[in-house]
């Protein structure tokens, strides 16, 4: 029998790997797939989604829940991203992650900066957040499943989809007093962002998050995305690149007002 794969995956472009990115910067939940420490069975359960500023799905997960213990004894899982629409939910993009999870030691550095990220994209968890059988987990991608619609499956890995070198420790040194800032004191450059940038309706929208691609907005429980027009090299250039879309944004805007 002919092999039919090659006619089914498309050649992994650069539009595959932004939407792939999309769906995990903009996911507030997904379902997660582990086995069963017991019988070795797969168990699905909605956990809640962030990402870290490399790109890596964030988990808050509590002891008592079942998928807990099942990564702790395996942490092969793999997670499901993307919202259903109006009509057919098979017509809607979907992200499935293969990874491995990793627990978040408490107290430590990466602790602090996964749950304040967490809780940027999450904030109703602050609810239990702290609570001592919450743990944080990183799932490590290490490789992917794109569906991008019918005829759209693309297979990527993690190259793809996480971004490595200097510029994310750098960028999180600074990530929250530039959030902190930017919602302070610049919401209407951020509204411009939203609607413009990522055509986005609707008001209220602030900075959720920043990294070495985009950003991701928020508005109550909705969920943006906005790519620069070149990945950062350095943090140093993050101020430069929005006071330059603010300005492109306002320009364009201003000439479709006048057509």
């Amino acid at each position: 029998m002919a092999d039919r794969t090659k006619d089914v995956i498309r050649e992994t472009d650069a539009e595959a790997i932004q939407l792939a990115k999309t769906l995990m910067r903009c996911a507030r939940f997904g379902a997660l797939a582990v086995l069963e420490p017991q019988t070795g069975s797969p168990l699905a359960s909605r956990v809640g989604v962030a990402t870290d500023i490399d790109g890596t799905p964030l988990i808050l997960v509590s002891d008592l829940s079942a998928h807990t213990p099942a990564i702790l004894a395996d942490p092969r899982c793999s997670l499901l991203l993307g919202e259903p629409g109006k009509g057919d939910p098979l017509a809607h993009p979907r992200l499935t992650l293969i990874c491995r999870a990793a627990r978040i030691e408490r107290g430590s550095d990466a602790h602090a900066r996964a749950e304040r990220r967490y809780l940027n994209h999450n904030p109703k968890a602050r609810l239990y957040a702290g609570l001592g059988d919450f743990s944080i987990f990183r799932l490590e991608p290490q490789r992917a499943s794109l569906n991008g619609g019918f005829g759209k499956a693309y297979l990527l890995d993690r190259s793809d989809l996480i971004t490595d070198g200097p510029i994310v420790e750098e960028l999180a040194a600074s990530e929250q007093s530039a959030i902190d800032h930017m919602n302070a004191d610049h919401l209407d450059a951020v509204a411009l962002y939203a609607h413009h940038f990522a055509r986005a309706s609707g008001d209220g929208w602030i900075i959720a998050g920043f990294d070495a691609d985009g950003m991701d907005l928020a508005s109550g429980d909705d969920a943006s995305r906005v790519f620069f027009p070149q990945p950062l090299v350095t943090a140093h250039e993050l101020r430069h690149v929005l006071v330059d879309m603010a300005k492109s944004g306002r320009a364009a805007t201003s000439a479709n007002n006048r057509t």
